[in-house]
C-alpha cells in the first residue's frame, strides 16, 4: 500500500481509472458550520491519494475536474454525507455515483450493521481500526496513524461494491439499489436547503 498526499489538489496528468473511490474528513458533521480538511481517494489499485484542504480556501482545478467528469463513477460509503461536504466546499459530484452504505441496507436485510468497519470485516475479512475516526483533521501535519486511518476509508470500496453487487444480483434488488444512487444528488440538496431532518415523502 502506498500513500500519496498533496496539498490543495490532486496533480496533474493523474488517473484514476473509470471508478474511484472517495471519502472526506471534515471537523465536525455539520455541513454548515464544519469545513472539508481531507479528501481520500483510490482507484482499487491498493494505493491511497489524500488531498488536504486548507481552511482559507484554494482552487483545486483538477479535483473538480474529477468530481464534475461524468464519465467516471464516484464510489462511496455513505454518499450522501460526503456530496454534501464536497458540493459545499469544492463542487458538485456529477456522473453516477455508488453508495456501499444504501447497497448494503437494501441487499444485507439480515442486518442493522452497515458500518465499513462491520462490512470489511464480514464481506472482506479485513479489520480496520477507528481509533482515528474523531481527531482534529484540521491540523496542517497529519500524523502517521492519521493517513492510515483515511486511506482505509477508501482502499477496499472496489472490493466491497462487487461484494454487495453479488448479493444485490442474486435478490433482485440491484436496478432499485441504482434509483437510490441516481436520487443522493436530490437528497444533498435537500440537506444543504435545510431539509436533512425532514423525510418530504413521510405522511
Amino acid at each position: 500500500m502506498n500513500i500519496f498526499l498533496y496539498q490543495h489538489d490532486l496533480p496533474d496528468n493523474l488517473n484514476l481509472g473509470e471508478t474511484v473511490a472517495i471519502d472526506t474528513e471534515t471537523r465536525g458533521l455539520n455541513l454548515k458550520r464544519d469545513r472539508l480538511c481531507l479528501v481520500q481517494l483510490s482507484n482499487g489499485n491498493g494505493d491511497a491519494h489524500l488531498v488536504q484542504i486548507a481552511a482559507k480556501k484554494q482552487k483545486s482545478p483538477n479535483l473538480e475536474a474529477l468530481l464534475k467528469n461524468n464519465r467516471v463513477e464516484k464510489l462511496f460509503h455513505f454518499a450522501r454525507f460526503d456530496m454534501a461536504v464536497l458540493f459545499g466546499n469544492v463542487c458538485p459530484v456529477l456522473g453516477p455515483v455508488y453508495c456501499t452504505k444504501i447497497a448494503s441496507k437494501l441487499a444485507r436485510t439480515y442486518s442493522d450493521r452497515h458500518g465499513l468497519k462491520e462490512l470489511c470485516s464480514e464481506l472482506l475479512s479485513i479489520e480496520l481500526s477507528k481509533q482515528q475516526q474523531s481527531t482534529d483533521w484540521g491540523t496542517e501535519i497529519l500524523s502517521e496513524a492519521q493517513k492510515k486511518y483515511a486511506a482505509s476509508d477508501v482502499l477496499f470500496l472496489h472490493k466491497l461494491k462487487s461484494k454487495l453487487n453479488e448479493q444485490l444480483i442474486r435478490e433482485g434488488k440491484l436496478e432499485i439499489a441504482h434509483h437510490c444512487f441516481n436520487f443522493l444528488t436530490h437528497r444533498v440538496t435537500l440537506d444543504l436547503q435545510g431539509f436533512q431532518d425532514l423525510d418530504v415523502f413521510h405522511h
